[in-house]
């Protein structure tokens, strides 16, 4: 079951982009065994998508018997990763060298926001700041507009977790060629840099203007951007190449000679009135209607109740019903060892005594 059947990682439990690293790894077949607190966060139930396919123990991090343990079990396995500020692991007396010292071919993943080092590292921060340092947040949003929360795509999932797994995969590949482990040092602010590096390309070649809604992909082409419709949904236009442009047109039934020179973007602010005074005129389904089966580009903007029921989605199981929690399915996919959800999140500490028999660890260490 998953490219990484066999793999074992040890997470230490935290929030947000940590925990969804761990469930990445688990969906790919890792078997991923949670450390909570006993006091553990919130939103500890099945619904909680981070925890799925994971076993869990809880352990009290300031009890020598329970680190000792910890270690111990730290000695068996392929993987750890931690989402905790710089310097705590080390105080917790469970640090990459301590670490390495018992498994030299572990790959230790650190999870933060500002890295673990540099003037901010050991400040709080959310997925808004790291992406304000970063170049992102300020360019998404319209001219007229404060920039615009991504929700928390950019910093702590794309820029956080997703980086953190991808690293962690790497240094997997390196330890097995090598027998050597190595620390992952994945940080937020880092990652959201890498994901905005096609737009310092552009910036650097003259094609992108750093004023929010001045650009192609920031809605300010008339023929890249989202329109209301007459029931208030919305559509999604990304007809860039002339091919599916001239599509667009089509199926608009548009013959405005202005149209004809796309790129101009002294044009773009009065040819998107034109579009959306079209778009104004039927519904979001008969515009989808209009142009299904076509190169347009042009989609519905869905809400996440409508995602689930999307034909597309249906069709490709994109969403696996576990318990009654529809839920995306894992992603990617793979020809040959496919992946597959074990579970939805389970009861905090449920399989501490099932996992300190197959490591051979103390649960009366664990009970203290």
């Amino acid at each position: 079951m998953g490219p990484l059947k066999g793999i074992k990682v040890i997470e230490f439990s935290g929030i947000g982009p940590g925990p969804f690293c761990g469930m990445l790894l688990a969906d790919l077949g890792a078997d991923v065994i949670r450390i909570s607190r006993k006091d553990a966060e919130g939103m500890e139930n099945k619904f909680d998508i981070h925890n799925r396919s994971k076993r869990t123990i809880v352990a009290d991090l300031k009890n020598k018997k329970s680190v000792d343990e910890i270690l111990k079990f730290i000695g068996q396995v392929d993987v750890i990763f931690e989402g905790f500020r710089p310097g705590v692991m080390e105080k917790l007396g469970l640090g990459p060298d301590v670490c390495f010292e018992i498994n030299p071919k572990l790959v230790y993943g650190r999870m933060t926001g500002w890295g673990q080092e540099g003037p901010m590292s050991k400040m709080a921060g959310h997925d808004i700041n790291y992406i304000s340092l970063s170049g992102a947040l300020n360019a998404i949003g319209r001219k007229d507009s404060n920039p615009i929360p991504p929700l928390n795509l950019i910093g702590d999932y794309g820029g956080g977790g997703m980086h953190l797994a991808f690293g962690i995969v790497s240094a997997l590949i390196h330890s097995i060629r090598t027998g050597e482990g190595q620390v992952v040092d994945s940080a937020m602010v880092d990652g959201s840099l890498s994901l905005m590096s096609f737009f310092y390309s552009l910036k650097q070649m003259g094609h992108w203007d750093d004023k929010r809604e001045s650009n192609l992909l920031d809605g300010y082409a008339h023929f890249y951007d989202t329109y209301e419709c007459k029931d208030n949904k919305y559509i999604a236009i990304g007809s860039i190449e002339p091919q599916f442009y001239s599509e667009l047109l089509d199926k608009l039934a548009i013959d405005d000679e202005r149209f004809l020179d796309q790129y101009n973007k002294k044009l773009w602010p009065e040819l998107k009135q034109v579009i959306a005074s079209k778009i104004m005129q039927k519904t979001r389904l008969e515009w989808q209607d209009i142009f299904a089966d076509t190169d347009a580009c042009v989609t519905p903007v869905l809400d996440m109740s409508e995602a689930q029921e999307n034909i597309h989605n249906l069709k490709r199981n994109a969403f696996t019903n576990i318990d009654g929690f529809n839920q995306p399915s894992a992603s990617p996919r793979f020809s040959k060892t496919k992946p597959e959800i074990k579970y939805n999140a389970k009861k905090v500490g449920i399989d501490l005594d099932d996992i300190c028999r197959e490591f051979d660890l103390s649960i009366e260490a664990f009970n203290n």
